[in-house]
């Protein structure tokens, strides 16, 4: 009895501390039916890492972590049903006839399921923390048996030789294992090259590839004819350029994955981008936006016409930024029409239109259509030619509040790019009402404190010393001097002068606040902002 009362002293020991350290742990709690639930949304949100929450456990708990470097698969353990391993969050990871250890990501149910265990099997039961997500890939892999199997087709040459390969038992769990990680692994995108003498496997994480493995050469038509089954794409065809999309559930989580492929000289090059529809944060609170440009921002997006853009490289932020912004004007007095390409994400309430060029459905024929609906606000994914730009601001001049995004390097650069593309500058004057600028940078790992970079090894951001990902922004208030500015087709430098004296805070500086913080490093800082052109 005294080792339960310990024990239940200890998991109170752990509650109190999250509450303290996470002002939203007891808003989960509320939400959630139980602890281990309320914790797993903590990481499932990014408020701290599944390796943090082990630390923590762990801080109260004489328990070990199992050391994935040292990770074997377990074979099936007969007689535990899957359903108790999925909902408990365990696995039975090795056992023999007077032992069994078991893995487990939380701590709230292992006293109950220990003596469970232990009466039914009649062995000592030893456990070991581990990830959740780890558990969930092992369950999946272990326990399920539910590969989806490919339509069989009657094939001649070399599209049914290609077929055969792809449905060997060994290339079908490769292609699964190496997607479950990626997922796992926080990866944006799964890169397949083949090369003069192997193949290159590489994870896209926190914006910077790393490679995951390589492969012998002559794997690649096997693994590719597989990645082109599961994205119904031409497997005889690798000639041209491919591109796929499927929807599908890993364990808690629902994913987006999108193929790319494109003839290249030693074969082809394969990607898939992975879009984790439960980890997209759209709450603009929650974006790391500082409190005075949000300030700004909000008071923006609450016109009732105009035209703002979002604006930064490829893979900046800014679907999530325009989302997030959507997602707080969404009410039901307000009619929402976006027009994208692709949609990203799909949102409740909104009208989301996918542009279609194979049938001549681009932005601009898109957003046409899209004024004839009675919209109040438009989301234009992006400007990328006159007609659209113009028939967004004719939108915009008309009691409409459009949204768009253009690809430059700061907030000024989106007036000389729509000045580019050949729009008159009393049109950019008689519709802009701002421009938000931003950038992603890799955020300090907080187990490490950066200092894998030396040489320390950490499991929590693989020895990068970088975990996540956090915004620098900067806004451009289009106010009377800027217009006068771009009526007097003063040069870029030159209006970014006036809005730093109107107080704007530029990206840089933004950044250096972070790196004052520590939350970042002003080398990551340069690397961004330089790489850029910002």
């Amino acid at each position: 009895m005294s080792d339960l009362i310990r024990w239940n002293n200890q998991l109170t020991a752990i509650r109190q501390q999250l509450l303290n350290e996470f002002s939203e742990y007891e808003n989960l709690l509320d939400n959630y039916r139980s602890l281990s639930n309320a914790d797993r949304e903590l990481t499932s949100q990014g408020l701290i890492s599944e390796h943090e929450l082990l630390k923590v456990y762990t801080s109260y708990l004489d328990v070990e972590v199992l050391d994935e470097d040292e990770l074997e698969y377990p074979d099936q353990f007969e007689s535990i049903s899957k359903q108790s391993m999925d909902l408990h969050g365990y696995i039975p990871y090795s056992w023999d006839d007077n032992q069994l250890t078991c893995l487990f990501s939380t701590p709230y149910d292992i006293t109950q399921i220990c003596y469970e265990l232990e009466e039914f099997f009649q062995r000592k039961i030893c456990f070991k923390f581990a990830r959740h997500s780890l558990i969930e890939r092992l369950i999946s892999q272990v326990y399920d048996n539910n590969e989806q199997e490919i339509d069989s087709v009657n094939l001649d040459g070399d599209e049914q030789q290609l077929r055969a390969l792809a449905g060997e038992a060994r290339i079908i769990k490769l292609v699964n294992e190496m997607i479950k990680q990626a997922i796992e692994q926080g990866a944006s995108d799964i890169h397949i090259e083949p090369s003069e003498l192997e193949l290159t496997i590489r994870f896209r994480i926190d914006g910077l590839l790393r490679e995951y493995m390589q492969l012998p050469l002559s794997d690649f038509p096997a693994i590719a004819s597989r990645v082109k089954l599961i994205a119904k794409l031409n497997i005889a065809e690798s000639r041209r350029p491919q591109d796929g999309r499927i929807n599908f559930k890993i364990g808690q989580y629902d994913i987006d994955l999108r193929f790319s492929t494109i003839p290249i000289l030693r074969g082809e090059s394969l990607v898939m981008r992975l879009l984790r529809k439960d980890a997209m944060n759209i709450d603009l609170q929650k974006l790391g936006i500082p409190d005075d440009v949000l300030k700004s921002f909000e008071k923006l997006i609450s016109l009732r016409q105009g035209m703002i853009l979002v604006v930064g490289p490829t893979g900046s932020g800014k679907t999530t930024t325009l989302y997030s912004a959507m997602m707080r004007l969404n009410n039901p007095d307000i009619k929402i029409i976006t027009v994208e390409d692709p949609v990203e994400y799909q949102l409740p309430g909104l009208n989301q239109m996918q542009m279609n060029p194979q049938i001549g459905l681009t932005f601009a024929d898109g957003l046409r259509h899209i004024l004839r609906q009675d919209p109040d606000i438009i989301l234009v994914g992006e400007i990328r030619d006159k007609e659209t730009a113009e028939i967004a601001i004719q939108a915009a001049q008309t009691g409409h509040l459009v949204f768009s995004t253009l690809h430059t390097n700061d907030a000024v650069g989106a007036i000389s790019r729509l000045q580019d593309m050949g729009v008159p500058s009393f049109l950019i004057n008689s519709a802009l009402v701002g421009v938000l600028s931003q950038r992603l940078v890799r955020c300090v790992c907080p187990e490490c404190q950066g200092k894998s970079l030396t040489g320390i090894k950490c499991k929590n951001c693989s020895s990068t010393g970088f975990k996540g990902r956090t915004g620098i922004y900067e806004l451009l208030s289009v106010d009377e001097k800027i217009r006068e500015a771009v009526k007097q087709n003063c040069s870029n430098s030159e209006i970014n002068k006036i809005a730093i004296d109107n107080g704007m805070i530029s990206l840089v500086e933004c950044g250096m606040n972070l790196v004052k913080k520590e939350i970042t490093t002003e080398h990551e800082l340069a690397r961004v902002v330089t790489a850029t052109g910002g």
